[in-house]
């Protein structure tokens, strides 16, 4: 056997010595933390909902000073009117025709003023005598005004922008001083609430506070707060003026106020919570949960979810105050290693 032949057998009866792979190598390092953001958690175990209305703050219901019949209805309800708009027409011919007659007082009362002025001038008339005239010529005026603005109580227009929410009268129907005919309310909304003195501590007004109705969510700035509750019931009154909503919102809607941690505080009522923002959500099916950080581990935890305010969201349960939520978990894993960055 020659020299190579011999090194060949060598080789290949020599035991194979194991080889670490490249990819075994990487299994074996350290995977780099993940990089995460911490979300911003509002509250603090005492923020709570109170139940509230939702009401226009321009009210009307509207009616005419005359008895009369309805020639025309101008408005169906729902329909949005402009300040001004003409909404019921009634008939005018009896109070055309009584302002024609003041008129014509007018215009001879005024004649008889000025002959009495004219005889005055003469001599031929006293001073008493031209007062009466100008007494009568004074009451004729104000007679005229009165039926000019009958006239004007045969038209009956909306007295600011608003809904028509409610028509009580037809076509051809016969109508009296005072009686209801419309209902009409302006765009602005507000939400009205009963408070009890704890729910009530920090509130003052021009404060403002986020509320839910269904699934709109706005902000609405407090106009009033009444200074001492009702001594039976012991409950405050609030109105907040809507400034924004994200959706739809109506009169006659309910809704939710949320009321700040300093408020509420030690009420009985209400659910005390925190507040995550959605994009810190994480969805498992019918199971919602948040990733905390905890060790420099994400840790996933579990959280019995309340309803929306805006781009947060209301956590009952799950959650402990001063714990650190990551904010856009994305394809995070329980248990993986993060850094998290401001």
């Amino acid at each position: 056997m020659n020299h190579r032949s011999l090194m060949l057998a060598l080789a290949l009866a020599a035991p194979a010595l194991p080889v670490p792979s490249l990819a075994a190598e990487a299994a074996a390092a350290p995977a780099a933390p993940a990089r995460v953001r911490a979300a911003r958690v509002d509250g603090g175990g005492a923020s709570r909902t109170v139940a509230a209305n939702v009401v226009a703050v321009r009210r009307a219901t509207l009616s005419t000073r005359l008895a009369a019949s309805v020639t025309q209805v101008h408005v169906e309800e729902g329909q949005r009117v402009a300040a001004g708009q003409l909404l019921v027409s009634l008939a005018d011919g009896d109070v055309k025709g009584g302002l024609e007659a003041a008129e014509a007082a007018l215009a001879a009362a005024s004649a008889h003023e000025k002959r009495i002025e004219a005889l005055l001038a003469e001599r031929a008339a006293t001073t008493s005598e031209l007062e009466g005239a100008r007494a009568q010529r004074a009451q004729a005026a104000a007679a005229v005004a009165g039926a000019r603005a009958n006239v004007g109580y045969s038209l009956l227009r909306a007295p600011f922008a608003g809904t028509v929410q409610s028509r009580r009268v037809n076509t051809g129907d016969l109508v009296g001083p005072g009686q209801p005919l419309l209902q009409l309310e302006g765009d602005a909304l507000e939400l009205t609430a009963s408070l009890s003195d704890d729910e009530a501590r920090g509130l003052a007004v021009g404060k403002t506070l986020p509320f839910l109705a269904g699934a709109t969510r706005g902000t609405a700035e407090i106009t009033a707060l009444t200074p001492g509750g009702d001594p039976l019931s012991h409950r405050r009154g609030l109105r907040a003026r809507v400034q924004k909503a994200e959706g739809e919102l109506r009169s006659g809607s309910f809704a939710r106020l949320v009321l700040p941690a300093a408020a509420g505080a030690k009420a009985g009522a209400g659910q005390a919570a925190l507040w995550v923002p959605k994009s810190a959500l994480v969805q498992r099916g019918d199971l919602t949960g948040v990733f905390v950080a905890d060790g420099g581990k994400a840790r996933l935890r579990w959280i019995s979810p309340g309803e929306p305010a805006g781009e947060a969201v209301l956590v009952r349960a799950g959650l402990r105050a001063g714990e650190t939520v990551i904010d856009a978990p994305g394809a995070l894993r329980d248990g993986q290693a993060v850094e998290v960055t401001p």
